[in-house]
């Protein structure tokens, strides 16, 4: 994402970089690259004029310091600047009550049932609450069936009252069954239409003032752009949300919906998601997507999606294993199913710094340890648990039972004898895998 906006901001950054310091005639040009990139990303052109004149203040009024060139001032001030543009702060979803009622309003299609499934998921494995959906889609046939298998999928109650065509009667129904079963939340998926219409706001209105809830969450396509902030517009006029939602963050998507929906609604964006599996969800850190739109990548998520996964007792017996030189294929299958839980691939590359720009032009399938997994499963307990003993004639079966040439077998091999030396020079400096805190939470 963001990939086109990102560029076009690093070109309008290099007129600047060579200059010795900040006045007004050079840093024009590089101020007028700025809004016409915003423009470009979709971003509406009055919060592109009112950014860049921002910009054009704050630098304007700053010393540039001996260490520091034009170039870096300037990046810095955008980053500062698109941070706040975005809401400064992470926004606390409010999951408090008894239950908490959370109420889910969108277009249809915006990914309103999907993001449903995603924050059960989220509010019961990462904050340790009771959740439940409830189906008040009573339009759209497959949305309580597909509620129903997104619950089944990650062991959440959905509630649903199939012959009932009264939303609000729904709703107040599941709330008394959520706390007769001590449930802690609940996740109400509305109806919605194509477009913004009156009796689907009546609708969601009637529901909000019938339970009253914690939170309303408005969830929007980020890949409709512009059309997104309006549709956000319309639907806080009247239902006075308390959060964004932005789905499908990994299509082609040009960020104008991220940059944007804060500024015209004054509401802050809590979650980002992408992709349908239930565990890709994020909170939404202004300051994280203002880094990764100019290019500084995100650690700090990287690393949280990493602490996520790595237990730290398992993380220990890898440790010990490693430092005997123990590692093996069965180890290194666990690390590959552990690396993909944590996302999208190119994803993941993209929050190394540097690493996203060297990236943008390679695809990088969700498929991608696909051969590597092929081929440890083609071996037996035995080989997987003793590397050292697969010879030139168990070389032959595992390209044979995992379909791969006998040159990509022996390619893998190679590299996975380099990864284990690698790893056991690690753990003899002072710094090895424990000191570093691997796994912790």
């Amino acid at each position: 994402m963001f990939e086109n906006l990102s560029e076009r901001l690093e070109s309008a950054f290099k007129q600047i970089k060579g200059e010795g310091r900040i006045t007004e005639l050079n840093i024009a040009a590089t101020v007028k690259d700025i809004r016409r990139a915003l423009i470009d990303a979709d971003v509406n052109f009055k919060i592109a004029k009112d950014f860049t004149d921002v910009v054009k203040e704050k630098a304007l009024g700053q010393k540039v310091l001996t260490a520091v060139s034009p170039g870096q001032l300037m990046v810095k001030i955008v980053k500062d600047e698109l941070a706040e543009l975005m809401g400064g702060q992470e926004s606390e979803l409010n999951a408090k009550g008894n239950p908490a009622v959370i109420l889910i309003a969108g277009l249809q299609g915006s990914g309103k049932t999907t993001f449903s499934g995603k924050l059960a998921n989220y509010l019961k494995g990462r904050k340790g609450l009771s959740p439940m959906l409830i189906a008040a889609d009573i339009y759209r046939p497959a949305a309580i069936e597909q509620l129903k298998v997104l619950g089944g999928q990650i062991g959440v109650d959905v509630y649903s009252e199939p012959e009932n065509k009264n939303a609000v009667k729904i709703a107040q129904d599941a709330i008394k069954e959520a706390r007769s079963k001590n449930k802690n939340v609940v996740i109400i998926d509305t109806a919605g239409r194509l477009a913004v219409d009156e009796a689907m706001m009546q609708e969601v209105a009637a529901i909000k003032a019938a339970v009253n809830p914690q939170e309303i969450l408005f969830v929007v396509d980020s890949m409709t752009g512009q059309d997104a902030v309006n549709t956000a517009k319309a639907f806080n006029d009247r239902l006075d949300f308390s959060g964004v939602v932005l789905t499908k963050l990994d299509g082609d998507t040009r960020g104008g919906a991220a940059i944007s929906i804060k500024y015209t609604v004054n509401k802050p964006i809590k979650f980002i998601s992408s992709g349908e599996k239930m565990d890709t969800l994020d909170v939404f850190y202004p300051e994280r997507m203002a880094q990764r739109i100019l290019g500084m990548g995100d650690i700090t998520t990287l690393v949280e999606k990493a602490q996520a996964q790595f237990d730290e007792v398992e993380a220990k017996k890898l440790e010990k294993k490693i430092r005997k030189n123990q590692f093996d294929f069965e180890d290194f299958k666990q690390q590959l199913e552990q690396i993909k839980r944590m996302g999208n691939i190119k994803d993941l590359l993209g929050m190394i710094p540097g690493v996203g720009k060297a990236m943008k032009d390679i695809d990088i399938s969700d498929d991608a340890f696909k051969g590597i997994e092929a081929i440890i499963n083609s071996m037996t307990p035995y080989e997987r648990a003793n590397p050292d003993v697969i010879d030139q004639s168990r070389r032959k079966r595992l390209a044979s039972g995992s379909g791969k040439d006998i040159n990509e077998i022996n390619a893998f091999l190679k590299q996975f004898d380099q990864m284990k030396q690698m790893m056991k020079m690690m753990n003899k400096m002072p710094m090895g895998m424990g000191k570093m805190g691997m796994g912790r939470r």
